[in-house]
């Protein structure tokens, strides 16, 4: 961004970050999708966007207080819809999109979270459940294969 008008540097910061914060609310509800769908290959190609945007978005927050620094605007939590309402109120809109996406963006997360625990839970369980299969099954059958009816001392078919 340039030195020359940090106030259009700031509008373009505020765009910029918009921008970023709708993609990343797209990927968080294509998570969701796959989540629920059971889609695991699509949650492992997603890690590495979901990570991308998420540091792109810092990125432009800090240079986003930067520029608002620059023009003279106080970073604290009405500096920027102060500044805007003085000095850009056409680009309000821009900034309370950004705000919305954010909270979209949380809940999405929060609900995504939750789908991944009660995913986790439903493997342990059925983990569990065939963990405890072949450990009631252990001693049936032997190395080889084939039934082994030692514990009773008997062989199968005899009296």
């Amino acid at each position: 961004m340039g030195k020359n008008n940090p106030a259009a540097d700031l509008i373009a910061c505020l765009q910029a970050e918009h921008d970023a914060w709708k993609g990343f609310v797209t990927l968080l509800e294509t998570e969701q999708q796959a989540l629920v769908s059971g889609n695991t290959e699509q949650l492992l190609a997603l890690v590495d966007s979901k990570v991308l945007a998420a540091q792109s978005l810092g990125k432009l927050a800090n240079e986003r207080r930067e520029s608002l620094l620059a023009c003279g605007g106080k970073v604290e939590t009405d500096g920027l819809t102060s500044w805007l309402q003085t000095n850009a109120a056409n680009s309000l809109p821009v900034w309370n999109g950004i705000l919305q996406l954010s909270e979209q963006a949380q809940q999405l997360n929060r609900t995504n979270g939750i789908l991944i625990q009660t995913r986790l839970r439903q493997n342990q369980q059925a983990l569990m459940v065939l963990q405890n299969a072949t450990d009631s099954t252990n001693g049936l059958y032997g190395p080889d294969g084939q039934p082994s009816m030692s514990a009773s001392g008997r062989t199968l078919g005899s009296v």
